[in-house]
Formats: structure tokens, sequence, C-alpha cells
């Protein structure tokens, strides 16, 4: 636990504030019943989740050009629908499956926690999501962001360093003024590598049966809790 204070907190998003897998597998299932489309839309979810990282690395490598993660889901979604057989997608169908990751529900701790500490500090997300996505899934979810930071205000994606320095720098703040918030250890390790401060809370369930890690810290973060509303108890909210 330590005894400075940020300014700002800002949160990894997918799994860490929204739980993404159930979220899209019930967002799908129901589409799938009013259609009339049976698919397996679970497995669907799991490997539209895996295409994620490798999508963005390719733009990280200079592989492909700049896009947004709208359009990285997308792609991967086409490649998808052809690889599980699932037929009778219009374009329009493809349009509200891929805004899936817009309509993303929150943790039951993420909004009571979020508004807690919104009372003393600055709170956004910064996720790999874009200003789009993740403005549309706030209102969604009725998540509280005093402002967002998505990956096209910088052209980057996490974890490139012009992420994490990036919010400082758009903050007019210094980068240890800023604590960095996620489930997952390797986001926390490069946010300090970049000087930022940081939170750990675990989501034991964020990738159902397929969760391999991220179950407990695995460096003395400067804040180890059990959920958002536990993180803002530590900081005295």
């Amino acid at each position: 636990m330590t005894d400075r204070r940020p300014v700002a907190i800002v949160f990894d998003t997918f799994g860490t504030v929204v739980d993404w897998r159930s979220s899209l597998i019930a967002d799908l299932t129901t589409f799938g019943r009013e259609r009339g489309i049976n698919a397996d839309w679970t497995g669907l979810v799991d490997a539209w989740r895996a295409a994620y990282h490798p999508s963005m690395d390719r733009v990280r490598k200079g592989e492909r050009p700049w896009a947004t993660l709208d359009s990285l889901h997308r792609g991967s979604l086409d490649q998808l629908v052809a690889e599980f057989g699932i037929k009778g997608l219009s374009e329009a169908d493809l349009r509200h499956i891929n805004r899936g990751w817009h309509r993303l529900n929150p943790w039951p701790d993420s909004v009571p926690g979020l508004t807690r500490l919104k009372r003393a500090f600055i709170i956004g997300p910064l996720s790999n999501g874009n200003v789009a996505l993740l403005t549309n899934m706030a209102k969604h979810a009725g998540l509280p962001w005093d402002t967002v930071f998505g990956s096209d205000l910088f052209r980057h994606f996490k974890p490139d360093p012009e992420t994490y320095l990036g919010v400082a720098k758009l903050l007019d703040i210094e980068p240890g003024q800023v604590m960095m918030a996620a489930a997952h250890n390797n986001d926390l390790a490069n946010a300090r590598r970049q000087g930022l401060m940081t939170a750990f809370f675990p989501r034991p369930s964020e990738y159902g049966p397929h969760q391999k890690r991220d179950y407990a810290a695995e460096q003395d973060w400067d804040i180890v809790a059990t959920d958002i509303e536990d993180m803002a108890i530590k900081l005295g909210c």
C-alpha cells in the first residue's frame, strides 16, 4: 500500500471494468435466437478475443496501416464467421455483431466503485478500444468516466509507451501522478516501466474456463485490492 496519491486513475477496460465474455455470449445468443441462426456463439466469442492481440501486433509491427479496434474486430469477425460456417448474415447483421463490443456490461462493483473514486480523482479508461467504442460502452454500462483515453487519440495500442505517457501529457501532469488500474499484471508492469503508479484487482472469471493467469498480484503494486470498491476504500474514498 502506497502513501502517494494519484491525481488521475485510468483503467484497463476489457475484463477489468466490463465482462466482455459473458456480455458477448449473451448478446450473440439472443441475436441468434431472434434470427433463427444456430451457431457456436461461445466458441466464436473465445476465438474473437484470441484474435485481439495478434491483430494489434500487426499494426504495431507496421505490417498493416493504423486501424481502430472496431476495424480490427470487424476484420477478425469476417474471418471467423467463415471459419465457423455461419450463414445468412447481412452487412447490417455483421455491423450489429461487431458493435457488441460497444454493449458490454460492467462487473457488479464497477459502477459503484468508479463513482466513489470519481469524487476524489480524475477517472477514465486507458484502453485499446477507440473513443467511439469506449464512449458508447460508457453510455450503455453507466460508467461515470470524466474523460476517455482511446487508442485512436495516440494512434498506438498498449503496451506502447505513447499510450501510458499520453495520458499524463493530455492531463498536463507527471506520469507519476497517474495510476493505472487493471486486472492484468502485464498491463501494470508496462505502466510501471513508464513511471505510472499501479493498482491490481483480479477478475478470475474473465476468460471463463479458459482463464490461465492473473488470479493474484505478481508484483508489489501500489494498490492490491479485491475489486474496484475495495480499491476505492484503500484510497480513502
